[in-house]
């Protein structure tokens, strides 16, 4: 293992040692998914946020082999599909920055109804009236999630 996977957020993440709210929503040989984190301190977060990663350590999309480019999109859709299912969501937007975590996740962001039309993209995180879950309801929403994907097949 290298020093950047030693210390990379994402690949502490599969290895177990940082849980999320809900755990693992997907996994398999190629790819994970799971609910971003609660932020420290805080005892609420947006619901739904959700993130896809390669297991391997790579940094973008370009470094993806194809099986697991397929998988990572094939996953973003089945979650995305979920989101608008389980949680009401009335569009999912998909982004990729890695600006700060060299290790690829493709965040899934639900919008919900009632969102303002000027405010979109990830500005629906910092939106003052943004819809907030606490640990139990992001657990409750996860379970949900893993649920329909099981269900989907």
């Amino acid at each position: 293992m290298s020093g950047a996977e030693d210390s990379c957020f994402v690949c502490r993440k599969h290895r177990g040692e940082l849980r999320m709210p809900g755990g693992n929503l997907y996994e398999d040989d190629l790819v994970c998914a799971s609910h971003g984190e609660l932020p420290d301190g805080k005892t609420h977060t947006y619901p739904g946020v959700l993130f896809v990663e390669p297991r391997r350590h790579v940094p973008g999309m370009a470094g993806l082999t194809r099986a697991e480019a397929e998988r990572v999109g094939l996953v973003a859709s089945r979650l995305a599909r979920a989101l608008e299912t389980c949680a009401g969501a009335e569009h999912t937007y998909l982004a990729v920055l890695g600006h700060h975590v060299s290790h690829l996740h493709v965040w899934i962001v639900p919008r919900y109804p009632g969102t303002p039309p000027d405010v979109f993209g990830l500005d629906v995180l910092r939106w003052p009236d943004r819809p907030r879950a606490d640990v139990t309801e992001l657990e409750q929403l996860c379970g949900r999630l893993r649920q329909h994907l099981a269900d989907e097949g």
